[in-house]
């Protein structure tokens, strides 16, 4: 978990119930979700497996482990999950070493926010090593904190990421509006108590109370955000 910007003195001000916004990585900000999948296939056809496509919306969004052990249980792999997990960190790592490509308003939406000093947490089920990585390019100084999948105990869809993110800029999770992909990430994220923008990658999301369904970031602003945690937005879309 890194922190690079004081809670107290990234406050926004006291006329806006919001008190910080935290966004998922993968699919969200950036279009990664695809380079997990394509390691994923890669290190099992080295194994002499072959991988249904239809498996990729089991383990989309899920912590290492989880999407690991699924796969290794689904194909009989002889492999140990941990062996597993350098092995698809490696095959990761090697995509986004070739570039990665920001999803739509992602980049006009972290400025935005870091303009107006509003508190913004990165928080990813991905592992340190990875969120470094693509840190260079959504700017690491326009987070406040950062959270890794491997800094926590339980990991998405468990609450905690969330909690230490809210803790930690010393927030209110009711106040704090997350942007998220994956129903994973959204289980999380409401298991904190959080408001949510779900922008859907793989599979869809359906809206629900307390919860917006967007197309894309370009949809999403600093005064959607306020308009989301202040319960203006109604009808889930």
């Amino acid at each position: 978990m890194t922190s690079t910007v004081p809670a107290l003195s990234t406050r926004m001000a006291e006329d806006s119930v919001l008190q910080a916004v935290f966004l998922d990585m993968d699919g969200t900000l950036v279009d990664t979700e695809r380079f997990w999948w394509e390691a994923e296939v890669e290190v099992f056809a080295g194994l002499g497996h072959q991988l249904d496509e239809g498996w990729q919306h089991v383990v989309v969004g899920g912590p290492m482990t989880r999407s690991a052990g699924y796969l290794i249980e689904a194909t009989g792999a002889d492999i140990t999950l941990p062996e597993l997990t350098v092995l698809l960190n490696d095959g990761f790592e090697a995509r986004i070493s070739r570039g990665v490509q920001l999803m739509p308003g992602a980049m006009r939406l972290v400025t935005e926010l870091a303009a107006h000093r509003v508190p913004t947490a990165l928080v990813s089920a991905s592992h340190r090593r990875i969120i470094d990585r693509i840190l260079m390019s959504l700017g690491p100084d326009n987070f406040s904190l950062t959270i890794a999948g491997d800094e926590v105990t339980r990991t998405k869809p468990h609450p905690e990421p969330y909690l230490a993110a809210a803790a930690a800029l010393g927030a209110d999770p009711a106040r704090c509006a997350v942007i998220e992909d994956t129903a994973t990430g959204v289980a999380a994220a409401e298991a904190a108590g959080c408001r949510v923008v779900a922008v859907p990658s793989v599979a869809p999301i359906a809206a629900a109370d307390g919860r917006m369904v967007v197309g894309s970031l370009e949809e999403v602003d600093l005064e959607f955000l306020k308009a989301l945690v202040n319960g203006m937005h109604r009808d889930g879309y």
